[in-house]
């Protein structure tokens, strides 16, 4: 007859829930896997397969810990906050771009061309919106989807479960991402807006030299034609940009992690 000690149980239970709180938290919030229109089945699957991967060697550093006690919802909210600060730090990249798209669109004169955007649950610029699906489409093609999940698997190797687990980057550090998110959606829309702010300031000159012309019908495609002119023109450069930033975002998170390379299979 088979029987199972408490002792046991316990560590079964810690052994899967623990990881799946963390690999869970990543997945809801990281870009492309978390996006709303992937079903919650398939991310949650996919969080009980990797999860099921990786408790053998969660299990040879498991803390001997009642997951139903105090601590033990103590070392559960961290797993989701260690998942949830990965998933955060790779979703500043995709803010960025889009809010670069934003910048773009307003100066070009479509700024009123805002929609409901399902799968943020808000409205976004038409601009905005195609930088992030290039954005997402550059993640997808240098395997960025694959590096968080290699990402997570390993960093049960180099922070394990357990309540004394301890990492170099501070929630600070994540907090003052904030300001990168400006910084780098300036970067990214500054040749765009150059090009738009001599546009304007030539339409200005013309309207002083000749009152009579009429403004508004000139200037809207003029403003719309040459910066979706120079945005085409802008795309072949922007492929390193993403790049480096999707890059920068993950040399961050394995900052967090304690990883020093990460091994996509």
């Amino acid at each position: 007859m088979l029987s199972i000690t408490t002792e046991e149980l316990n560590a079964l239970l810690g052994a899967f829930l623990w990881p799946l709180s963390r690999i869970l938290a990543l997945i809801a919030t990281a870009p492309i896997l978390g996006n709303p229109s992937v079903p919650i089945r398939v991310k949650l699957g996919l969080a009980i397969a990797i999860t099921l991967l990786v408790m053998p060697v969660v299990e040879k550093t498991l803390p001997s810990i009642d997951p139903a006690s105090g601590v033990g919802l103590i070392v559960l909210l961290q797993q989701v906050l260690i998942g949830v600060a990965i998933g955060f730090v790779m979703r500043i990249v995709f803010v960025a771009v889009e809010m670069a798209g934003e910048l773009i669109g307003l100066q070009m004169g479509l700024g009123f061309a805002i929609f409901f955007d399902p799968q943020s649950s808000g409205q976004i610029d038409v601009i905005g919106r195609f930088m992030g699906v290039i954005a997402s489409l550059a993640f997808l093609a240098i395997d960025g989807h694959l590096m968080l999940l290699a990402l997570i698997s390993q960093s049960f190797n180099t922070l394990p479960v357990g309540i004394e687990a301890t990492t170099d980057v501070t929630f600070s550090t994540l907090a003052n991402l904030g300001g990168e998110v400006f910084k780098s959606g300036l970067q990214l829309s500054l040749p765009v807006l150059t090009v738009l702010l001599i546009t304007n300031l030539a339409l200005g000159i013309l309207t002083r030299v000749a009152p009579q012309l009429n403004i508004f019908a000139v200037g809207f495609p003029l403003t719309l034609s040459i910066g979706l002119f120079v945005l085409a023109l802008s795309m072949p450069f922007y492929a390193p940009i993403l790049e480096s930033f999707v890059q920068d975002g993950l040399n961050l998170s394995m900052g967090i992690l304690n990883i020093n390379e990460i091994g996509v299979p």
